[in-house]
């Protein structure tokens, strides 16, 4: 049992949510707002993707993120800022030839890849450890060894603490390699992540096969999708972990009721003081993860 839980808010994601959820936020505006709200609600850190304000869909602009950014750290509003660093792996698979890049391929390496945390230096970003298939198209997200590699030491070198996303065991193997060739302070810090076509689907024995197999100093978090979002926070917070909502995984608070953030965390805090814990606020999460806050 974990009685102090860090609470992540995944406040937009990338994904095709605003057909089915018009309060999803869009513009850096909308986005740093949502955090900052999230924050008020009890979040202790706000996982940030941004979204081109002219089309909805997902984004790595660095000016985006900047805007979002500078919004949330001068707002008042204390919450540790993650930045997603998941963009420019996908390779859509052409089918007329499949050895080149299909519509909607955005490829890029380490450096591009990470252009948006050099520049804004937040405490934590995310590190997607392995490629996967994702959903039933011929979508390929790439994250290989090497330019794990490199992330790794970039972020490493700015003093941004790497999330190490994981849908897999074989992810897990992988982050694990990444420690133990250095590439990663302690304490590790891992979010499992469930539900997610086609990595380890959401049950409470596949995060614990997957819990089982972290570091023994590491800190992490769980999360599940849509309706299993809070079902999943309550195993994670049993079992020792810490939790993420938000609308990047789940647009809904109950059955045919559409969720914002800031009621996506207020249920989830309720879930947590239930259970005999407590919430960490920024500065003490800061102090157990050993981040450091820049900007």
């Amino acid at each position: 049992m974990n009685f102090e839980v860090i609470v992540t808010c995944a406040v937009t994601g990338a994904g095709d949510t605003l057909g089915k959820h018009p309060g999803v936020p869009v513009t850096p505006e909308q986005i740093a707002q949502a955090a900052i709200d999230a924050a008020k609600a009890g979040a202790t850190a706000a996982h940030l993707h941004v979204r081109d304000p002219a089309t909805g869909k997902g984004s790595r602009d660095p000016e985006l993120f900047r805007r979002a950014v500078d919004i949330v750290r001068s707002s008042g509003t204390d919450v540790v800022i993650n930045l997603t660093a998941g963009m420019g792996g996908d390779w859509m698979i052409s089918e007329a030839d499949p050895c080149r890049p299909g519509p909607g391929t955005d490829m890029i390496g380490p450096e591009e890849r990470l252009r948006h945390v050099e520049m804004l230096r937040p405490e934590i970003c995310s590190l997607d450890c392995g490629s996967m298939n994702f959903g039933d198209g011929n979508y390929v997200y790439m994250s290989t060894p090497p330019y794990l590699r490199r992330m790794a030491a970039l972020v490493k070198e700015w003093g941004v603490k790497p999330e190490l996303e994981v849908f897999d065991l074989g992810h897990i193997r992988l982050a694990k390699q990444l420690i133990a060739e250095g590439l990663i302070e302690d304490p590790p810090m891992f979010q499992i992540c469930l539900g997610i076509p086609w990595g380890a689907d959401q049950s409470v024995d596949n995060m614990k096969a997957m819990k089982d197999q972290l570091p023994a100093n590491a800190s992490w978090a769980s999360f599940g999708i849509s309706r299993m979002q809070m079902p999943m926070a309550a195993a994670a917070v049993a079992m020792g972990g810490n939790v993420r909502v938000g609308l990047e995984d789940n647009l809904y608070l109950d059955r045919g009721v559409l969720a914002s953030n800031a009621q996506l965390v207020e249920r989830v805090v309720g879930i947590i003081e239930r259970m005999g814990a407590r919430v960490l606020t920024p500065a003490e999460a800061r102090k157990k993860l050993g981040l450091k806050k820049q900007g």
